[in-house]
């Protein structure tokens, strides 16, 4: 079942932590889940266990967040974020979920992790390097979800994208998945990945970094298939 996705998440994390730390046997009492199993057909005789694995508790826990109640859970008690994409100049659209759950958990963003998957396609064919990207986000905001049920559609439309994302979204349930590969703005693609000539990429990985100094991002996960991308990324931020 998907009820409650968000209550699911913070639970299975929150059990997961106790289970690494090994203190003692655990038990858990949530809405979802419960140690030990409380639910339908159980004999109520379980008991509590100890994991005999030692578990690295230092190892930190990510969840991939989109939605604002998502994110906000992820702040509250996991140690990062993979945002599918992100802009370094919106921050904004994650920044309200971001601080509701570092303050329900007690954190500051230093204890928090923000880590975007980028794009990085380099050539002198702007164009060319901008269709990979928008062949990806037309199938996640066009097909990963029914119409008002699609995360990403609703996550470019907070990103300021809500006209594109609409009609991007139409012309993929209506089978027409070139036209809506077409109907991605290049301007979102130009915001969340690096994508054309190298002096233009080397360019923009300085707002990347710029959003690193503000500790808006943390760890960036870097797509680069070329060799060369990935050396030109390595010379902008190692």
């Amino acid at each position: 079942p998907y009820g409650k996705p968000v209550t699911r998440t913070r639970e299975y994390i929150q059990i997961m932590k106790q289970i690494f730390e090994r203190k003692g046997p655990v038990e858990f009492d949530g809405k979802m889940y419960q140690m030990p199993n409380k639910g339908e057909g159980t004999t109520g005789l379980g008991k509590p266990l100890k994991s005999i694995l030692h578990g690295d508790p230092s190892i930190p826990i990510y969840t991939a967040s989109i939605t604002p109640a998502g994110v906000a859970a992820s702040a509250e008690v996991a140690d990062g974020v993979f945002p599918v994409w992100m802009s370094p100049e919106k921050y904004s659209v994650l920044e309200p979920s971001i601080n509701k759950g570092l303050e329900k958990s007690g954190r500051t963003k230093a204890d928090f992790d923000v880590a975007p998957f980028v794009g990085v396609i380099m050539d002198d064919n702007l164009d060319g390097c901008r269709y990979f990207i928008k062949d990806f986000l037309a199938l996640y905001i066009g097909g990963m979800g029914a119409k008002g049920k699609n995360f990403y559609t609703d996550y470019a439309t907070r990103m300021g994208y809500g006209d594109a994302a609409e009609k991007v979204q139409d012309l993929y349930l209506a089978g027409k998945k070139d036209e809506a590969r077409d109907a991605i703005p290049n301007d979102l693609v130009d915001e969340i990945a690096m994508v054309g000539p190298e002096a233009r990429i080397r360019e923009r990985a300085k707002d990347w970094k710029a959003a690193e100094q503000r500790g808006e991002v943390g760890t960036m996960i870097l797509n680069c298939q070329q060799a060369e991308a990935r050396e030109v990324m390595a010379d902008c931020f190692l």
